[in-house]
């Protein structure tokens, strides 16, 4: 498991929660912080941390457009009909392709299906490794 992998899975369970809550998306990131201050020092270092805190806060500053990339590369898909892990997945991963150039695109698609087989149904490892590899050649993304 990559050092970042528990900074991602806690970027997706904030995610997540905003998703299901529909409050202030920050608002919401501050709340979850407050309220699982133990449980993210635990999985944690700071520099993991603030590693979660930048996909958070990025995902929702850019989700727009990261939604449209989503949208575009799955055929036949609106974001409210995937799954709320799934489509959270694969916008930690497409904000990690777009503004984060120091992660290779493999290792964030990687994460992404990995973190899908964990928290996502059975379909969804196939399903977030076929979007996130056709945002990536429209995009035309390169490690």
């Amino acid at each position: 498991m990559g050092e970042r992998r528990n900074a991602r899975e806690l970027a997706l369970q904030t995610l997540f929660y905003i998703d299901m809550d529909k409050g202030d998306p920050l608002e919401l990131l501050t709340i979850f912080c407050e309220h699982f201050k133990e449980m993210i020092d635990e999985k944690v270092n700071e520099s993991q941390k603030a590693f979660f805190v930048n996909l958070v806060q990025g995902v929702i500053s850019s989700q727009e457009q990261i939604d449209a990339l989503i949208v575009k590369s799955s055929k036949n898909w609106k974001i409210s009909r995937m799954s709320v892990v799934d489509r959270n997945i694969m916008r930690i991963a497409v904000y990690e392709f777009l503004k984060l150039p120091d992660v290779p695109s493999r290792v964030s698609i990687n994460e992404a299906v990995d973190i899908g087989k964990r928290y996502g149904t059975k379909g969804s490892a196939a399903f977030i490794n076929g979007v996130l590899d056709r945002v990536r050649e429209l995009e035309n993304i390169e490690d």
